[in-house]
């Protein structure tokens, strides 16, 4: 069997050592739970009246209380493209579980909101909270104690997050994640992109813009580019949460429908009274973690998980930083080119061996911790292999073999890049993270005058004024999660990408999140402490000359040390109200700072 990389192994024990303290509560915590027995037999009988009442099929079954009862949690709602496809999972799956003898029921919704949707407006300022209302949406779900096991219907950005941060607070209770799959390819996204730049150029309409955004969102189904949302289902499986393959099968296929079944049929094995008992705080480990880690690096994933995999580690009782992952980024290859980083979608990706050859790949490099538990058993070798339906229609999986295409996908005595491509920057802005696997080399130094907006409008307003014709590092400051609730700037990559294109050497700095699909321009993004409360960023001023290194990893005000040490913070904007964010003025007063998930739920869990 291949050894483990030594700097996996490195970064594992830095990660187990660190977490010593508080997994050990995490696994005080889920005994307990099991050992108290079973929920559903101790409840009283007007309890279980109430609990049983809203179903007549399986109410005798129910009674009995010898079959496990799988408690569904959803984030379906029919205004996000990827989770209208959940619409009549519930009722599917009720069936699936009397299938096996089993029971299901729908425990409670949780909200699920579309980034796309509010990208650059105030409802922006929800979304990273959302994550902690899901979270705290799915504890109360679980709550009623009447489930041996749980389905989590969840795919998109903030939505996997909070359901497993909620969910991981019942580890005692076998899970699994059951996703919805990518809508079909549509306009490619390098068009797309090219639209945005034009009409922010002024060279193409309104009309023409809108007409190619629906061509690329055009259906249901996750978006196809490999932003957040996909970054997600790409992690549930090398964590081993998902049945194998689950990640990129289309939506409304028959393959589809039987990974749910499967996973139904699973759960109820794995149930608290299957045979077969395995329970989500263990699977969910230090070396689960690593493994989404290292995932995340070899795929050139989402940069919004440098935020979430460490709050889903959190309630886990398990402790990863930046720094962990910029040393697996030191030593994990790029084997993948998806958009940005690439012009492929993921439907492509999947189509040239998806996560399936990312995880054969990786374990032959001992860059994955083969050995971790599963839902589906011990170890990841299932993960290798892609389903399929044989010819009598039922569910098998086959070895994924090569690459059947490498402009897409390449083994990893070939890679794409030699480290995963995201990095820490230090210096006396703070400790900032930088994702340059789709950032041209010549790029990855930016040292130019400044230009400091407080409102990412601002700064749309200054490019369209022209303000911006030169070489220059945007900062857009006051965007952390104490101050606005650290929305996405992603309507800021059309207009820095265009200044790119005409040849000035451009960055951002920012204490807010960049999208998941952050490309080309370099960013040094989540910069701590954030301006709000006096953080470094509070104290830069226009025309200071600012300098981004993603080759040595540094993040300057190049400003002498007496005159930095004189200055004043700026005073930060008032929160806004409307739109709702009033309402989350608890979250940003008790968040945490964004290196240990800029979660509220879990800095008042004290976790």
């Amino acid at each position: 069997m291949t050894q483990l990389h030594p700097t996996l192994s490195a970064v594992t024990d830095r990660v187990i050592e660190r977490s010593r303290p508080t997994r050990r509560r995490y696994l005080d915590l889920i005994d307990r739970e099991r050992e108290r027995g079973l929920r559903r037999p101790q409840l009283g009988c007007a309890n279980l009246a109430h609990a049983y009442a809203g179903t007549d099929e399986d109410r005798d079954v129910m009674r009995r209380g010898d079959a496990v009862n799988i408690g569904i949690v959803t984030a379906y709602n029919d205004m996000l493209s990827a989770h209208a496809t959940y619409y009549r999972y519930p009722e599917q799956m009720k069936v699936w579980a009397r299938e096996v003898g089993s029971t299901a029921q729908v425990a409670g919704g949780v909200p699920a909101m579309c980034d796309g949707v509010t990208q650059g407006y105030p409802g922006m300022e929800l979304s990273l909270f959302s994550r902690d209302t899901i979270a705290l949406s799915t504890a109360v779900a679980l709550s009623h104690g009447t489930f041996e096991a749980a389905a989590l219907l969840g795919i998109c950005d903030k939505i996997v997050p909070g359901l497993l941060m909620g969910a991981l607070r019942f580890g005692h209770l076998p899970t699994i994640l059951i996703p919805g799959g990518p809508m079909a390819s549509g306009l490619a996204n390098k068009d797309k992109a090219a639209v945005r730049e034009r009409y922010a150029e002024g060279k193409a309409t309104r009309e023409e813009l809108l007409d190619a955004e629906i061509a690329a969102y055009h259906g249901k189904g996750t978006c196809t580019f490999y932003g957040t949302a996909n970054t997600n289902q790409m992690m549930m499986e090398v964590m081993g949460l998902h049945m194998p393959g689950a990640a990129f099968v289309n939506p409304g296929t028959k393959l589809r429908q039987e990974l749910t079944r499967a996973a139904v049929h699973r759960l109820a094995q794995i149930g608290a009274r299957g045979n077969d008992y395995r329970p989500l705080g263990w699977c969910v480990d230090e070396r689960s973690i690593v493994n989404a880690a290292v995932g995340l690096l070899a795929t050139g994933g989402s940069t919004n998980h440098l935020l979430h995999l460490p709050a889903i580690a959190r309630a886990a009782g398990v402790v990863i930083d930046w720094e962990d992952m910029d040393r697996l980024s030191a030593a994990v290859p790029l084997l993948a080119r998806v958009y940005p980083n690439g012009s492929a979608d993921v439907n492509a990706f999947e189509a040239a061996g998806g996560v399936m050859f990312v995880t054969r790949e990786l374990l032959k490099a001992g860059l994955l911790h083969r050995d971790i538990m599963t839902v589906m058993g011990d170890g990841l070798e299932a993960y290798t292999e892609r389903p399929t339906l044989d010819e009598a229609g039922a569910l098998t999986w086959a070895p994924v073999g090569d690459s059947k295409d490498e402009t897409i996908l390449r083994p990893i005595d070939r890679p794409f890049s030699p480290d995963g491509g995201m990095r820490i920057l230090q210096g006396n802005l703070g400790r900032a993270c930088i994702k340059v696997s789709a950032v041209e080399r010549e790029r990855w130094v930016v040292e130019a005058p400044c230009r400091v907006f407080h409102d990412q409008s601002d700064v749309l307003d200054a490019f369209k004024a022209g303000e911006l014709e030169r070489d220059v590092v945007v900062v857009v400051r006051f965007q952390g999660p104490r101050a606005n609730g650290m929305p996405e700037l992603h309507k800021l990559t059309p207009p820095l990408g265009v200044l790119q294109n005409r040849g000035y050497k451009v960055a951002l700095v920012t204490d807010g999140r960049m999208s998941g699909a952050s490309g080309k321009v370099p960013c040094a993004i989540h910069a701590s402490p954030e301006a709000l409360g006096g953080g470094p960023l509070a104290f830069v001023r226009d025309g200071d000359v600012v300098r981004v290194d993603a080759v040595n990893g540094t993040l300057d005000a190049l400003v002498p040390s007496d005159e930095w040490s004189k200055r004043l913070a700026a005073v930060a904007p008032d929160p806004a109200d409307g739109m709702g964010r009033e309402l989350f003025g608890l979250f940003r007063a008790h968040s945490d700072e964004a290196e240990r998930g800029a979660s509220a739920v879990l800095a008042g869990a004290e976790l």
